[in-house]
């Protein structure tokens, strides 16, 4: 049983997706059973996958391009010799290839060749807009259009299994990554062509799948335990220098404007306390011993205890 829309908490769920389930549905079903009204994600999973997701109550939205913007990784089970319209396994199969003879050493020298700043051609089934309209909308319609190859970062490229028609890869990317379409480009290197047929999100930032818990676990809680699972909004950015503010400085700083600050790092993103060790939001020095918002958050928006600095 879920609460009645009026919750003002804020704050962060980590949230283990199941597969065949779509993020935009978990969303909702989370914030149903946390009662709150605005509700969203920080970068969806597509329905095949699996893992860690995000969601952010209430002010807590108004961080939420800092996890966007985040590392993110992956576990993956490439399967090569066929190619589909999706580029994972929910797909219609398009090609099917003989797979060459593989070998370990040339498998690691071709994964070496994509890993660091590379260039992605994103998939027509995704969220992109072209001319006001999702991608993956013109695609169900049979529509393709000309996309322009996007830098993506691969920090890490690990091989953790492989046999003859497939790969099992750990991946630490940048944002923007699709994990279909590297496994896509790296099929086509091979020369058999790929697709995906697991995949699971491991972390985000500085977020584990370890830490979330899944829609089933949510639903079978009290009240109590559910609440007990959110995090606090300052936890998104535990690494960002702090600061307190007094009485009168945190009033100023909620209604925007900049305030000094003693000893203010030069140029940081900041975390914002008042003398309650409440969290005003996030703000950014500008080298003169002053702090300016940058994002401010609504007092007694009902985030969750924060944790001891």
């Amino acid at each position: 049983m879920g609460l009645a829309l009026t919750s003002p908490l804020s704050g962060i769920l980590l949230l283990d997706k199941s597969s065949g389930l779509t993020s935009n549905r978990v969303l909702q079903c989370a914030r149903r059973l946390f009662g709150v009204r605005k509700a969203g994600h920080t970068g969806s999973l597509d329905p095949l996958a699996s893992g860690i997701l995000p969601l952010c109550f209430n002010e807590a939205t108004k961080l939420s391009g800092y996890l966007l913007d985040s590392d993110k990784r992956y576990r993956v089970l490439a399967r090569l010799g066929a190619t589909t319209h999706t580029g994972d396994a929910d797909g219609e199969v398009l090609t099917r290839s003989a797979i060459p003879a593989l070998d370990e050493p040339a498998l690691l020298a071709l994964l070496a060749r994509f890993t660091g700043p590379i260039l992605q051609v994103p998939p027509m089934f995704s969220a992109l807009k072209h001319q006001g309209k999702r991608l993956y909308e013109l695609a169900r319609k049979g529509v393709e259009v000309e996309r322009q190859a996007r830098s993506v970062t691969i920090f890490g490229l690990a091989l953790t299994g492989w046999g003859p028609d497939h790969l099992e890869l750990d991946v630490h990317c940048s944002k923007g990554t699709y994990i279909r379409t590297l496994v896509e480009d790296i099929g086509n290197a091979i020369g058999c062509g790929a697709h995906v047929e697991v995949l699971r999100r491991t972390a985000v930032a500085g977020f584990s799948v370890d830490q979330a818990v899944t829609l089933d676990e949510l639903e079978a809680m009290t009240p109590a335990a559910r609440l007990a699972c959110l995090r606090p909004m300052d936890s998104m950015v535990p690494h960002w220098p702090a600061v307190r503010l007094d009485a009168e400085t945190s009033r100023l700083f909620l209604h925007g404007q900049a305030v000094a600050v003693t000893d203010a790092p030069c140029g940081d993103l900041l975390r914002v306390y008042d003398e309650e060790h409440a969290f005003l939001g996030i703000g950014c020095s500008d080298g003169h011993g002053r702090v300016a918002p940058r994002r401010v958050i609504t007092p007694h928006g009902g985030d969750v205890e924060p944790r001891s600095r």
